[in-house]
Order: structure tokens, then C-alpha cells, then sequence
């Protein structure tokens, strides 16, 4: 359960798995006060010494991060791990980047095709990508340098590992937001393949969220006319994303029952996207038996 009782300080944050002056983690802060949620600034980290930094501020705070927290069960049963959240991230971690996307390559190598990258309920149904993803969005490495800084930085990481610390981390996705107005693309990293139509995309999305145009996320939107014209024409998408994230995250906070809107049957070693469509538990077992194999893979 978390406390939803008063203000509270919301972060939302694009996360990378290689930050640099060109390609930073961005980030956007906000204050929820009630059902209001105000963008206050907008940030970058350009290394994760810094990025540790951020982990370790003062509480109370919420902060919802775009990259996954956790592994498919049928990979770490395939690898004949441990399944708690702590010990298999620790073993990851332990491997180091080369030893993690070895392990995944050899993995992919040894399998048929159509079975070679499993998903998460969760991204089943937030239609997010597998986070054993190596290439072209290479989840995977976000999830290895994310998860294990999640965990050293004692934040209470729902639905993960819980605790009692006043940092609260929760796993986004800003598509979700996204999709609500466009199913179009609106950015691209890549300068030649950023287009006008793009822009517009953004324009629709900023505009959907600020005129409440689908009562979905439980919150109200506040937010300068200078900080969304930043944010349209950042072709990159990431200080829009970071302030999906955030919104994302207020809403889960402002469920009044203090669960996030995360569901019972979920996996919390997996872990869970907020605002991804809840399923039954008959729909959980057919997806988990969809994406599994009675193969192994021995390391």
C-alpha cells in the first residue's frame, strides 16, 4: 500500500542505457497536490554516477521509470535460476554488460524461430517489447543498467521489492500514454528520419493530456505554454516522454485504494508496467503458458 495522502513530489524519467551529453537520461519533475499534477522542470543526467545521485534525494517522492524491472519467468526457469527478484538481478548484474548480452545471444541461438525472446504478461498487455531486447530499442541493456542501481539504491521498487522508503520507484511506459490521441510515430533519435508529421504527433498528444480529452489518468494537467512548445519541438521525444512517465505515475499514485492500480494475480518478480490493462487470472495462465517452453539452456 502506499500513501496517497497530500502533495507529493513526481518524477518521470526517459531512461538510457548509455548516457552522454547527446543522449541523456531526461527527466521531468512535477508536484501533485490533490488531483492536480504541475510540471515544474524539466532535467537531464548525462552519466550514472549522476544518475545514482538522483536515486539517493530526499524523499518523499514517486518516480516512474521507462525501462523494464524485470525478467520473463520462463527465461530465468530456462536458465535454471532463481526466480526472486534480488537474487536473479544480483546474478545479472554479477555477469557484467558483455557476460549479459552473451547470454542472451547464445540463448536466442539456441532456440527455434518464433521462441527466441520471451515477454512479460505485463508487456503482453501494455504491448511493450520483451526485455530480453537487445537491438534497435535494446531494452535489455536499460534493464541492466537500471535494475541492479534500483536495488543498490534502496528505493522501494513496486511491485519488485517493496519496502518502507519514502523513494518510491514504479516501472512506465509512455506509449500508453501515447496511443491515447496517436498511433503514429512522434520522434526518432535520427536527425534524417525526423519528420514534420512527428511534430504534429506531439502537438496532439500535449493537447489530448492538457484538454482532458480521455478521463483516463485521474489527474489534471498544469503546464507552461514555453515548456510544451520545448517539448513539440524536441523531435528526439524524450522530454515529452519523461512527462508521459510522470503523468503515468501521478495517476497511479491518486488510486485511492493505494495499490498503484496494480493488479493481485501480477508476478512481482517480473514485475508490472502502471496503467497497463489488467487481465484475468485465466487470461495471466494462457499468456505465461503462450510464452513458455519445456526446453532449457544450460550456462
Amino acid at each position: 500500500m502506499v500513501d496517497t495522502i497530500g502533495a507529493m513530489k513526481v518524477f518521470g524519467v526517459d531512461f538510457t542505457s548509455s548516457p552522454r551529453k547527446s543522449k541523456p537520461i531526461t527527466f521531468a519533475e512535477c508536484d501533485l497536490n490533490g488531483a492536480v499534477l504541475t510540471h515544474i522542470k524539466s532535467g537531464q543526467i548525462e552519466n550514472f554516477a549522476l544518475f545514482e545521485s538522483f536515486l539517493a534525494r530526499k524523499g518523499p517522492w514517486i518516480a516512474g521509470f521507462d525501462f523494464p524491472f524485470g525478467q520473463p519467468r520462463i527465461l530465468l526457469e530456462n536458465l535454471g535460476w532463481g526466480y526472486e527478484w534480488e537474487s536473479y538481478v544480483e546474478q545479472i548484474s554479477l555477469l557484467g554488460k558483455a557476460g549479459w548480452e552473451e547470454l542472451l545471444r547464445a540463448y536466442r541461438d539456441s532456440r527455434e524461430k518464433g521462441n527466441k525472446q520471451h515477454f512479460r504478461l505485463t508487456d503482453r498487455l501494455a504491448g511493450s517489447r520483451s526485455p530480453m531486447m537487445m537491438y534497435r530499442v535494446p531494452v535489455g541493456k536499460m534493464f541492466f543498467e537500471g535494475a541492479p542501481r534500483l536495488m543498490k539504491s534502496g528505493v522501494s521498487v513496486v511491485p519488485c521489492r517493496p519496502n518502507k522508503s519514502n523513494r518510491v520507484a514504479v516501472e512506465a511506459y509512455p506509449a500508453l500514454v501515447a496511443r491515447q490521441w496517436t498511433k503514429q510515430g512522434y520522434k526518432n533519435d535520427q536527425k534524417s528520419k525526423q519528420t514534420p508529421e512527428q511534430m504534429e504527433s506531439r502537438k496532439l498528444i500535449l493537447k489530448g493530456l492538457i484538454s482532458q480529452s480521455i478521463d483516463q489518468f485521474d489527474v489534471s494537467i498544469v503546464i507552461e505554454s514555453s515548456i510544451q512548445k520545448a517539448m513539440v519541438e524536441d523531435p528526439s521525444g524524450d522530454t515529452l516522454d519523461a512527462f508521459l512517465c510522470a503523468v503515468q505515475t501521478a495517476s497511479a499514485h491518486s488510486q485511492v485504494d493505494g495499490t498503484l492500480g496494480i493488479p493481485k494475480e501480477m508476478d512481482p518478480n517480473e514485475g508490472w508496467i502502471v496503467g497497463a490493462p489488467k487481465s484475468t487470472t485465466t487470461n495471466q495462465r494462457l499468456l505465461m503458458n503462450s510464452s513458455s517452453s519445456s526446453n532449457s539452456f544450460t550456462v
